[in-house]
């Protein structure tokens, strides 16, 4: 309930004067449908007091697209010159207009300006009223509101016609969200806990099944099907290997919130299944509001596993790199927040101090109906103030977590997804699972089948992977019967239960538009594979009216995928299996981060939002064409050829492609007018030198390490006997830079074994002696880690 403070009640009383003349208002935001999950109690008192927010429509958040592709493209000429923060708080703060109109309408109806305080950014205007004000003011009626899982809740409105350009959202509001947080005992009707919705223990038997023809391969891949190992992953995505030392400022960053890993857990993994990294090799902390940085293996209300598996995939595919934990929330909030909904506002907080004001979650500064309020004043909560821009973003995050859209109000989701557009500017990759519902979300969140509209069949699209500014990752997984060597297809599993047609989620968004970058390949993808769904073409569509299961013209996700399946992991101790594109998304930030590894020793920044070079480039990734994402009493969608809203562009390899134009700064500031990306293609990088030995003496350096997939293997060395390597010969080549014809690509042998051997003596030499394995490439080069003819070198392919 409402505590009623007679002081602040008195003190408003005096200080407001008759409203005045009414004049047209309009609907401001709304729910389009109810809730399941919330019961409407009974009118909230009038003489009860509101802490109110309103939060101020920022500037050029218009061209916040238009800036973000200028340092995204690869075609462009400002790719990877990355804002600073200041920069992008001066770009987008609310202009003066909006705060004097907004401020002139509080004191005609009757708030002072005294009691009005705006906020050091400028982003919001906060004040004190009662419930009979507000009221008046936004021509609405405040409801307490029941969740069958927590406490009360207020929600509502209208605003003059006249301000609604300058007006972004209102606190409280229509967001559903309980006042109080406080009971870490949470029943999760809604949203499972982790271990029960994505592990299983497998049988004795399967456990350690060989397909047929898995034993020509290395001892460590020969199970993949059934257990998805390290050595599985950097197989599958030829990964390779940090060489130490790592390069300083590449940590990977996770995300985690109300689920803790266990440090026994975690060095149970490593000892079973990456033994190369010292078991005392774990994550750097980034606790946030009073987080713990983990938990005994035996507490199994804090650990449910999804930390667990973060941490073991992202370190045994990353090591000697490091891993930053941006744990957030003290263990009072953080387990009743993921049991109703998933929130993001205390992490960018953190990463973004002026986010702690203006944030768009509707969970945002210090609002007590809303947010975790810090000082917590439970027992045992964190005692300390809000912490704001107390850390430094990582230049690659991952997140497996998220919701239904659906549960999000449209206006909330649209700013916080403008925050991940910030953090992109200032080169930042996120990442977020896709979900493992596939077109459905969990049993309750929405229908009884995670499905909207009155007959349970419209499908349910999740966020945040509906926003344009981050990468959505869904799941792949082999077959029991497949070897590393076999194509994924969609991770689908039956798991049992409420979790039998567990596969990974895709789909299309009912709040964000297809972005530019995404636009050319979902329309091949309804030219060539258009689902036999009706659809329909609407933002906000009303869900009872409409005859269509998604959006045709909505953003479309995933936009990649990594293999989600058969995990083994200890969790609390016992050793099961794990699935869910919570798997895939730490997996491919791990390429990722890789990428940012070697970008950083050739002198470049980091890739940052990473959407736009992978969907101007689908073909640095593995195609998956087989599987459905099942749903809503459908087969959902089909992976096909191409982009698909199953596994987006498909799984990833490394390194798949070297996006950076040569005259790119990171961090360089210039004038902020977006200009259209140019399709000139950039020289090829420098060549660096391989410092690994080779067991053939007439090789200088390894090349076994050469990507397989880019390249086919020589079939006959041995038929050339004497070929001259010098420049003119075959590095200018005319027939060689058109990728047809040349003396050397006809005969087979690779490009790097030649330029092995010209860097011996740059003589003729027998390349009959070289060792075979070596790969080619018969494309001409287009920016991709290989060979390129001409006068600019060539750029490592391992």
């Amino acid at each position: 309930m409402f505590v009623l403070n007679l002081a602040i009640v008195v003190a408003i009383a005096a200080v407001s004067h008759a409203v005045p003349a009414s004049f047209k208002h309009v609907v401001h935001e709304k729910r389009q449908s109810p809730s399941s999950d919330w019961v409407k109690v009974a009118r909230v008192e009038s003489t009860a007091v509101l802490s109110m927010r309103i939060g101020l429509t920022q500037r050029n958040l218009e061209k916040g697209h238009d800036y973000l592709m200028e340092v995204s493209h690869p075609d462009s000429p400002r790719y990877g010159q990355y804002w600073t923060q200041e920069e992008i708080h001066d770009m987008f703060a609310p202009a003066d207009e909006s705060v004097q109109s907004v401020r002139e309408w509080l004191t005609m109806f009757g708030i002072h300006e005294s009691r009005v305080v705006h906020s050091d950014n400028k982003g919001w205007l906060a004040f004190v009223a009662t419930v009979e004000e507000v009221e008046k003011l936004l021509l609405t009626e405040y409801y307490e509101h029941e969740h069958s899982n927590t406490a009360n809740l207020r929600v509502g409105y209208h605003v003059p016609e006249h301000l609604q350009p300058h007006i972004d959202y209102i606190t409280p509001g229509v967001k559903l969200t309980p006042v109080s947080k406080r009971n870490v005992k949470v029943e999760r009707r809604n949203r499972p806990s982790f271990k029960e919705s994505h592990h299983q223990v497998p049988s004795p038997e399967s456990w350690h099944y060989k397909p047929p023809g898995a034993g020509s391969l290395p001892k460590d891949v020969q199970g993949c099907g059934v257990n998805i190992t390290p050595a599985c992953w950097k197989y599958l995505y030829e990964l390779p290997t940090v060489l130490p030392p790592a390069t300083k400022d590449n940590s990977l960053g996770l995300f985690e919130q109300g689920d803790y890993f266990a440090i026994s857990d975690i060095q149970s993994y490593l000892q079973t299944y990456a033994p190369y990294v010292p078991i005392d090799h774990l994550p750097i902390p980034a606790l946030i509001d009073g987080a713990e940085y983990s938990a005994p293996a035996n507490n199994t209300l804090l650990v449910g596993g999804e930390a667990d598996i973060d941490v073991d995939i992202v370190t045994s595919l990353l090591y000697p790199q490091t891993i930053t934990l941006y744990q957030t929330d003290d263990q009072i909030y953080s387990p009743a927040e993921v049991a109703l909904v998933n929130t993001f506002n205390t992490f960018l907080d953190a990463l973004d101090g002026s986010y702690c004001t203006y944030s768009a979650y509707g969970e945002t500064g210090n609002d007590p109906s809303l947010d975790p309020i810090y000082p917590d004043p439970a027992v045992g909560g964190y005692k300390g103030q809000l912490q704001c821009g107390v850390f430094k973003p990582t230049h690659v995050i991952s997140a497996s977590y998220g919701e239904a859209e659906q549960d999000l109000p449209y206006n909330y989701t649209h700013r916080q997804c403008n925050e991940f557009m910030k953090l992109g500017l200032q080169g930042v990759s996120m990442l977020f699972s896709s979900g493992d519902l596939g077109v459905a979300s969990y049993p309750g969140d929405g229908d009884a089948n995670g499905c909207l509209g009155p007959d349970s069949k419209i499908f349910n699209p999740q966020y945040p992977s509906n926003c344009p500014y981050v990468t959505s990752v869904g799941g792949t997984m082999l077959y029991a019967d497949q070897t590393v060597l076999d194509q994924e297809s969609v991770m689908s599993v039956n798991l049992g239960g409420d979790f039998t047609n567990f596969s990974s989620a895709g789909g299309f968004s009912n709040y964000f538009p297809q972005p530019d970058y995404q636009k050319a390949a979902v329309a091949e993808y309804f030219a060539a594979h258009s689902p036999p769904y009706p659809y329909y073409s609407e933002f906000q569509v009303d869900l009872n009216t409409t005859k269509g299961l998604y959006n045709r013209i909505g953003r479309g996700f995933p936009d990649v995928a990594s293999n989600g399946a058969f995990m083994p992991a200890y969790v609390n101790g016992e050793l099961g299996q794990w699935f869910g594109a919570s798997l895939a998304s730490p997996t491919f930030a791990s390429i990722l981060t890789l990428l940012n590894e070697e970008r950083a020793v050739h002198g470049k920044g980091p890739i940052g939002f990473v959407n736009p070079v992978l969907y101007a480039h689908p073909e640095v990734l593995n195609d998956i064409v087989n599987g459905t994402n099942l749903g809503c009493g459908t087969d959902g969608f089909s992976a096909v050829p191409g982009w698909d809203p199953v596994t987006g562009l498909d799984s990833g390899k490394a390194p798949p492609i070297e996006i950076t134009p040569p005259n790119s700064r990171a961090g360089e500031s210039e004038d902020r007018e977006a200009t259209a990306p140019k399709a000139a293609m950039p020289p090829c990088p420098k060549p660096r030198k391989n410092t690994e030995r080779s067991s053939n003496p007439h090789l200088p350096f390894k090349i076994s390490t050469i990507s397989r997939s880019n390249f086919t293997e020589v079939s006959n060395p041995e038929s050339i006997s004497k070929l001259p390597v010098s420049d003119e010969n075959w590095m200018s080549s005319p027939q060689w830079k058109d990728g047809v014809s040349s003396p050397v690509n006809k005969a087979g042998m690779g490009i790097d074994a030649l330029k092995a051997m010209q860097a011996v003596d740059g003589k003729e030499r027998d390349l009959a002696s070289v060792e075979k394995g070596v790969w080619v490439s018969p494309k001409p080069c287009r920016r991709m880690r290989m060979f390129c003819g001409g006068p600019e070198g060539w750029a490592e392919v391992g």
